[in-house]
């Protein structure tokens, strides 16, 4: 691959890494139901709704679950793999399309997951503002992986729950997505 493909290639996955986290963030902070008030909620639900509006008069939520925000987070995964794909100089068949962009979603979301824990873990040592948006909104966020963990694995005044559930999300992308993106590379060939 050449040098200037390799750099377009970066560009796409920044580009739709951008993206997907915004989606993301929507699907997360409505199952979590973050509070709405809250400058960064804001921020994504005013930059989201554009897109997501029109389809979820055709596809509702199921739950707290947006599946309009899921079918674009999707759909994101499906036309960056494309690309990447054709600046290979490649068109993966359908079905591996569509299995390795579920594969990358699946990975994505962990990533993230991991990434955010990791960063409300850390800051969560240095006694921040509680009231800060965008700490109310990583708390509310990491919540849901913590709740069951909560209080078990404290050790002194640290709480290792989340470094369990970090290696837990770790696991899951090594057993879970990387197995599913080398069966969708399998019937992309």
């Amino acid at each position: 691959m050449s040098y200037f493909v390799d750099a377009l290639s970066m560009l796409v996955q920044l580009a739709f890494g951008a993206i997907a986290t915004l989606f993301l963030v929507r699907l997360l902070a409505e199952a979590n139901r973050a509070d709405f008030h809250n400058p960064l909620s804001q921020f994504v639900y005013r930059y989201t709704n554009l897109v997501l509006a029109p389809i979820r008069r055709v596809l509702p939520n199921w739950r707290r679950i947006n599946l309009a925000a899921l079918l674009i987070l999707w759909l994101t995964f499906v036309l960056e793999r494309l690309l990447l794909s054709a600046l290979a100089g490649f068109v993966p068949a359908l079905a591996g399309l569509l299995v390795i962009s579920l594969a990358d979603l699946l990975s994505f979301v962990l990533m993230f997951y991991i990434v955010v824990l990791f960063g409300w873990s850390l800051l969560s040592m240095f006694a921040p503002d509680p009231y800060h948006p965008m700490i109310r909104l990583a708390s509310v966020i990491v919540e849901p992986l913590l709740r069951p963990l909560r209080g078990r694995l404290v050790a002194g005044n640290l709480d290792f729950s989340p470094m369990l559930v970090m290696i837990i999300l770790l696991l899951a992308q090594r057993l879970i997505a990387a197995p599913l993106f080398d069966f969708g590379a399998s019937l992309a060939r």
